[in-house]
C-alpha cells in the first residue's frame, strides 16, 4: 500500500492543475482555520430560530471553513489509505482524469469505483470541514430563499444553517466554493462550507420549496412569447369577432364561402409544394465543408434530459440504450425527470440499478403536467454545458454525443441548437408503423436539413436535441404550456437571433402504429401546430422584422399551410366523387380552368410526395420496399381527425397532454457495449 501511495502521491503531484485547475500548487499544503470560538459559541444564540422546533439542536463543534483548501495529504492517497478504493482502480480513475479533465471524485462516482459515504468523508477529512446530516437537520428555508432554490440546485449546495454571524454552506462539490463565495456573500453575508451529498442538498431544497420550483418551471418563459394565457387569448373580442363573421358569411352565402374556403386550401398546397421541393432540392446538395474546431478538444460535460410518465416498461430499457453511449461517464450526466405522483415508474427505476452518472429527478405537483414542464424542471439540476433531450423509448447511435461535441466546437455561437435525425425501430409491425418511417425519413432527411439551408425558421422535433445550454437558459428553456414545445422552441430560437443544424446522427425510437394512438399522438401536434402560429403572430410586424421576410413566409406556409391541409383536406377530397358521377356544388361553380388547373396541383403534390418519401425511405437502413410509399395518399387524411379532435381541444383544454404509450412494439435489441 506504501508503494502504492506514493505512486498515486506522484501522479498528482505531477499534474496538480488537473486534478484541481482553481488552486495554485503551493495551495495544496494549506489548511484553513475552523471557525472561531466565538463563533461556535454562539450557535446556542441562533438555535430559537431553526423552523422546526423539533429538529436536534446544533453540535457544540462545528468544523466548517471559510476558505476550504484541500489538506495533504491528497485526496487519492486518502482514499487509498481508507480502503475506500483500490490501488489499480485510482491509477485508472487518475487516468481518465487525466485524459478529460475532469474532478477525481466525479470519475471515481462515474466508474461506480467507491461508495458515496466513503468517498464524502474522506472529502470532508480532506478539505477539513464537516460532513452534514441533511437528513437529521433540515436546513432554514429563509436562507434557501436569500440565495433561491433554483440557484442552489444549479450549483448542487443549500444554505444550511446560521451559527453566529456566519451561514453554514452544504456544498456537493467544496472545491467550487471559492468560485460560488462571492455570490453567497452577497446574499447571506459571511459563509463557510460543508459538504454533503448531491441527493440530500436536492431532497432538502425540495422538501422545502418544491411548490415554489414547480410555479418557476411552468413560467421560464416570458409571458410575452408563451401560451399560459391562452384561455384569455382565444376568448378576446377579436377572435370572438371573426368567428361570428365567418360562421355568418358562410350562412350568408355558403357556395361563395365554399369557394373561398377552397382557393385557401388551393394556395396552400401549392405553397407547401413550393417549399417541400426547394428543400428536398437543398438538402440533396452536398454539404458545404466544416470548419475546424474552434476549441482545442477538451470534452465537456453533457447533461441529457428525460421526461417520463408512466413509463414502468420502459424504464428499464431506457438505462440499458443510454448505457451504450460512448461518451466518458464522469462527463455524461443523465437526468430522468418523473413526476412525482408516478410511483410505478419511480418503482420501476428503483428496480433498473441505475449507474452513478444517471439520476432521477422528482418534479413537484404544478397546474399543468407537460413534458415541457418537466425539463424545465430538470435542467435547474444539470451541470452540462451541452443540454440534450430524448425521450422515453429512445435509442441513441453509441457514437451521437461525440459527434455533437465536435459539430459544436466547429459551429460558431450563433448555432444554439443540434436536431439529430430521428427513424424507427418497428417499421415493420404493420403497415401504420411503415407510413410512420416514411413519413419521418423524408421529413429528418430531406425536409428538415433542406429547410435549414434555405435559412429558413426549423420546427424542431421532440427529441434527439441538443442546445448551448448558455442560450436555453437565456430563452427561458421551454414554455410548459405548449404541447408541442419543440416546435415552439425552434421559432423562439430564430426570433433571437439563433440557427438550429441538422446532424447526421439518427436516433430509432418506436412507431406509433395502433390508429386510436396515432390520432391520438398526431392531435397533440397539430393542437401545438395551432398554438404556436397564433402566439407568435401575435404581432406580425415584430416577428417580420427579427426573423426576416423569407422566413416570416416560411413560418406561414410550414404551420398555417400544414393546419389548413389537415384541416380542409375532406374538402379537397369530396372532388373524388366527381369522376364517379356524382353532383358536388363547388364544382358545378368552378369555371373548366380553374378545375384543371387543381388536377394539376393534385398531380404535383402527389408526385412530391411520392419522390421525397422515395428518397427519404432509400437514406434509411430499414430496406422497406418502395411499394408502400404510393399507399401515404391514404395515411396523410387520417390525420384530419386528428385535427378536428385538436381543434376541439384547443377551445376546451388548451394545455391537455395525451400521453402516448411506448414498449408495445419494442424489437431493438438491448446490448450494452458497458454495464449500466
Amino acid at each position: 500500500m506504501a508503494r502504492a501511495d506514493r505512486q498515486i502521491s506522484a501522479e498528482i503531484a505531477a499534474r496538480p492543475d488537473k486534478a484541481r485547475p482553481d488552486l495554485a500548487p503551493q495551495a495544496l499544503a494549506e489548511s484553513a482555520a475552523p471557525l472561531s470560538p466565538r463563533a461556535v459559541a454562539s450557535a446556542a444564540e441562533v438555535a430559537p430560530a431553526l423552523p422546526d422546533p423539533a429538529q436536534p439542536a446544533l453540535p457544540r463543534v462545528l468544523p466548517t471553513l471559510s476558505d476550504p483548501r484541500p489538506r495533504k495529504p491528497a485526496l487519492g492517497v486518502q482514499l487509498l489509505r481508507s480502503g475506500a478504493v483500490s490501488a489499480d482502480d485510482m491509477l485508472s480513475a487518475l487516468s481518465h482524469q487525466g485524459r478529460e479533465a475532469g474532478r477525481l471524485p466525479d470519475v471515481l462516482r462515474a466508474r461506480g469505483l467507491v461508495v458515496e459515504r466513503d468517498l464524502l468523508e474522506v472529502e470532508a477529512q480532506n478539505w477539513g470541514i464537516k460532513l452534514i446530516d441533511l437528513d437529521q437537520t433540515l436546513p432554514d428555508p429563509r436562507l434557501i430563499d436569500a440565495v433561491g432554490a433554483s440557484t442552489c440546485l444549479r450549483h448542487g449546495l443549500v444554505p444550511w444553517q446560521r451559527v453566529g454571524g456566519v451561514t453554514v454552506v452544504a456544498l456537493s462539490r467544496p472545491d467550487e466554493f471559492r468560485h460560488l463565495r462571492p455570490m453567497l456573500e452577497e446574499r447571506l453575508g459571511p459563509v463557510s462550507a460543508g459538504i454533503a451529498p448531491a441527493r440530500s442538498i436536492a431532497a432538502a431544497v425540495h422538501a422545502w420549496r418544491g411548490p415554489n420550483l414547480a410555479q418557476a418551471a411552468e413560467n421560464r418563459v416570458p409571458a410575452a412569447e408563451s401560451c399560459r394565457n391562452w384561455p384569455k387569448l382565444h376568448r378576446a373580442p377579436r377572435t370572438m369577432a371573426v368567428l361570428v363573421t365567418t360562421l355568418a358569411l358562410a350562412l350568408a352565402a355558403p357556395v361563395g364561402f365554399g369557394l373561398g374556403v377552397l382557393a385557401f386550401a388551393m394556395a396552400s398546397l401549392v405553397l407547401l409544394i413550393g417549399l417541400k421541393l426547394p428543400a428536398t432540392t437543398a438538402a440533396l446538395r452536398a454539404p458545404p465543408p466544416m470548419a475546424q474546431p474552434a476549441s482545442d478538444g477538451i470534452l465537456p460535460v453533457v447533461s441529457i434530459l428525460v421526461a417520463l410518465y408512466r413509463e414502468s416498461d420502459i424504464a428499464p430499457r431506457l438505462v440499458r440504450r443510454l448505457a451504450r453511449l460512448d461518451y466518458p461517464e464522469d462527463l455524461l450526466d443523465v437526468i430522468l425527470a418523473v413526476e412525482a405522483e408516478d410511483q410505478v415508474t419511480l418503482d420501476a427505476l428503483s428496480a433498473a440499478e441505475l449507474p452513478p452518472w444517471m439520476r432521477v429527478i422528482v418534479v413537484p405537483k404544478g397546474e399543468v403536467k407537460t413534458k415541457p414542464r418537466a425539463l424545465n424542471h430538470a435542467l435547474t439540476f444539470a451541470r452540462g454545458a451541452i443540454v440534450g433531450v430524448y425521450d422515453a423509448e429512445d435509442a441513441p447511435d453509441p457514437d451521437q454525443l461525440r459527434q455533437v461535441v465536435a459539430r459544436f466546437q466547429r459551429s460558431g455561437p450563433e448555432v444554439a441548437c443540434l436536431q439529430g435525425v430521428l427513424d424507427y425501430y418497428n417499421p415493420r409491425t404493420n403497415w401504420l408503423s411503415r407510413c410512420f418511417t416514411i413519413e419521418y425519413a423524408g421529413w429528418f432527411r430531406l425536409i428538415l436539413p433542406g429547410i435549414a439551408r434555405l435559412g429558413l425558421v426549423v420546427p424542431l422535433g421532440g427529441t434527439t436535441l441538443f442546445f448551448r445550454r448558455s442560450v436555453l437558459e437565456e430563452l427561458g428553456a421551454w414554455d410548459a404550456h405548449n404541447v408541442t414545445e419543440d416546435a415552439d422552441l425552434g421559432i423562439r430560437l430564430a426570433r433571437h437571433g439563433y440557427r438550429t443544424d441538422l446532424i447526421a446522427t439518427v436516433t430509432e425510437e418506436e412507431a406509433n402504429c395502433r390508429p386510436l394512438a396515432w390520432v391520438k399522438q398526431r392531435s397533440r401536434w397539430i393542437k401545438g401546430y395551432m398554438m404556436t402560429w397564433a402566439v407568435h403572430m401575435r404581432k406580425p410586424a415584430l416577428l417580420w422584422r427579427q426573423i426576416g421576410p423569407r422566413a416570416f413566409l416560411g413560418f406561414q406556409v410550414m404551420f398555417l399551410g400544414t393546419i389548413a391541409q389537415f384541416l380542409l383536406a375532406p374538402l379537397l377530397l369530396s372532388f373524388l366523387i366527381v369522376p364517379f358521377g356524382f353532383a358536388h356544388p363547388l364544382f358545378d361553380a368552378l369555371p373548366m380552368a380553374a378545375v384543371w388547373a387543381m388536377a394539376a396541383v393534385f398531380a404535383l403534390s402527389e408526385l412530391a410526395n411520392l419522390t421525397i418519401g422515395m428518397i427519404g425511405t432509400r437514406r434509411t437502413r430499414h430496406g422497406l420496399s418502395l411499394w408502400w410509399v404510393p399507399t401515404m395518399a391514404i395515411y396523410f387524411p387520417l390525420a384530419s381527425l386528428a385535427a378536428y379532435k385538436a381543434l376541439w381541444e384547443l377551445a376546451t383544454r388548451p394545455f391537455y397532454w395525451d400521453k402516448t404509450t411506448h414498449g408495445l412494439f419494442d424489437h431493438l435489441p438491448d446490448t450494452d457495449h458497458r454495464a449500466p
